[in-house]
């Protein structure tokens, strides 16, 4: 035990807050010396709170600062873990380190969630206060008792504790298989479009791509393969379809177009062309092409007044959302058949 952990044990007793030092200990591994600064770094903004000068008193600035001191720290960390490792990897491997949804988890762990001061409501709808509590507890961790304080927090606590940087950094979660899904699940269009090249400052390329759901531009992506440009534009289209209901609002909008474009005249006639012969008659038409068009539909002209649900007559109703349901012409009619009913339901129709 550091002789400073000695001095402060032994002054507990007579501290004022004494169950929040002692619950501090608990979670950062060692006693604070000004109490304030971690006090100010577990107080939310919804509380409203004050200090002495009526100036608002919350944790937001400590989180600005222990945002950046945690990048400082787990780069270094990483950095001294990796050796051999190029930058994609290890800046990779410190994003997922440091994610909101990553703190959020070490903060709720670690019991910090429980000292925060924040109205109920805010408490309940903010999935984000967790996490930005942890970088403002990093925050006054560096004011306290500076920068190798944070780094004996993060390693000794934290990592050696609570995570494994082997298993995160190594952990990879597959974005483009997970759009993929979704998009074959709900039956849209989906593609990457490669944007142009570039090359970073020391003249390694860099490829970007955006994804196109049903030809609207999604999420961007930029890395030092296609696959790790690909996988980036996924997660940032896939955070847009949970956090932006007028992008997915957008998406089934250009679908209902695109389906409704596609489907009416498959709806109407497999075959155009041949569709087209029979049904678009002009007056001047032959009177040989008229009685040869009559006599092969008289043969199928009862049938088709008898039977209402003939795939030419009945009407489709397109699902935004399933087109499992939208209907075709039988596959166990013959080319000649079809065309048949075809004329006869346009004779039926004069």
């Amino acid at each position: 035990m550091r002789l400073n952990d000695i001095i402060d044990r032994i002054k507990l007793p007579f501290r004022k807050e004494k169950e929040l030092f002692s619950s501090l200990r608990e979670i950062i591994g060692f006693y604070p010396h000004n109490i304030e600064y971690y006090k100010v770094a577990l107080t939310h903004k919804s509380t409203g709170a004050k200090n002495d000068k009526g100036r608002p008193l919350h944790n937001e600035r400590l989180e600005f600062l222990g945002d950046a001191v945690l990048d400082a720290v787990v780069g270094h960390i990483v950095f001294s873990h990796f050796s051999a490792k190029r930058e994609g990897f290890l800046t990779n491997t410190r994003s997922k380190l440091v994610s909101r949804e990553s703190l959020g988890k070490i903060a709720q762990e670690m019991g910090l969630t429980e000292l925060i001061h924040s109205s109920g409501q805010q408490r309940s709808h903010n999935s984000y206060m967790a996490g930005n509590a942890f970088e403002a507890l990093v925050g006054a961790i560096y004011l306290d008792q500076g920068y190798d304080a944070v780094m004996r927090f993060m390693k000794k606590r934290i990592l050696a504790q609570m995570v494994n940087i082997d298993k995160v950094a190594y952990k990879e979660v597959n974005f483009k298989s997970k759009l993929l899904e979704w998009t074959q699940k709900n039956r849209v269009r989906m593609d990457f479009k490669m944007q142009k090249e570039s090359v970073d400052e020391k003249g390694s390329p860099v490829f970007g791509f955006v994804v196109m759901v049903e030809g609207i531009e999604g999420g961007k992506g930029k890395g030092y393969s296609k696959k790790e440009a690909q996988q980036e534009a996924s997660k940032e289209t896939l955070q847009r379809l949970r956090r932006e209901p007028q992008f997915i609002d957008a998406i089934f909008q250009a679908k209902s177009e695109r389906t409704k474009m596609e489907e009416e005249p498959t709806m109407a006639a497999p075959d155009l062309e041949k569709e087209q012969e029979f049904i678009i008659t002009s007056p001047d038409s032959s009177k040989e092409g008229e009685e040869r068009g009559h006599t092969k539909s008289t043969k199928k002209l009862e049938n088709m007044e008898s039977d209402r649900t003939s795939p030419v007559e009945t009407s489709v109703e397109v699902d935004d959302f399933d087109l499992s349901d939208i209907s075709h012409l039988k596959p166990d009619l013959s080319r000649e058949e079809i065309i048949a009913a075809a004329e006869a339901a346009a004779f039926a129709d004069e």
